[in-house]
């Protein structure tokens, strides 16, 4: 793990010990950001399998992840499934208020959440929730109101950054490790 100077890590970290949601924007964060379609009008994105793996990892430490986007895809709702996501909050233009929704769902309050994205729909939600968190292929005005900007880009290991540093920052990583490190994972 790496922090940029900008970030107090104590802070950080104090923040992350208190996170029971992670919120996912997709289009920019699990993916590129890259919209590919097809002469019959099938929409095609990639999602990283190591980001699959965080997402596993962090849910199996009782954390919450969640999907808030603004457009609607069927290749979202597979790969919610693919990951055991249930919730998954599409045709969201205002972020914030579907986070705020989702919380109230699951009697969890802002401080709570951690959300990730890279573009001005996504703006009120980082800056609102207990850990906002934005990606370097993000604008600089995003970046800018970011808790914490992970290392790698959308659709690179943005989202495996997020939960293998929730996974240690909160104190599950080592015994995580341990488990695969022995041929139990």
């Amino acid at each position: 793990m790496t922090l940029d100077s900008q970030f107090d890590a104590s802070a950080l970290i104090q923040r992350a010990r208190h996170i029971r949601l992670l919120a996912l924007d997709v289009d920019g964060v699990m993916t590129d950001g890259r919209l590919y379609f097809q002469s019959d009008d099938q929409e095609i994105k990639t999602f990283g399998t190591q980001d699959g793996l965080g997402i596993k990892l962090l849910r199996q430490t009782g954390v919450e992840v969640a999907i808030i986007t603004g457009r609607e895809s069927r290749m979202v709702s597979r790969r919610a499934e693919a990951l055991g996501i249930e919730h998954v909050m599409q045709g969201r233009d205002d972020k914030l208020e579907a986070l705020q929704s989702l919380l109230a769902r699951l009697n969890m309050e802002l401080q709570q959440a951690a959300y990730c994205g890279d573009d001005l729909p996504d703006l009120s939600a980082i800056k609102h929730a207990g850990l906002g968190i934005s990606v370097p292929n993000a604008p600089l005005y995003i970046r800018e109101h970011a808790n914490w900007i992970t290392e790698r880009p959308g659709g690179h290991g943005a989202v495996r950054d997020i939960c293998d540093n929730l996974l240690t920052w909160q104190g599950h990583w080592p015994a995580m490790f341990d488990t695969y490190l022995h041929g139990k994972g």
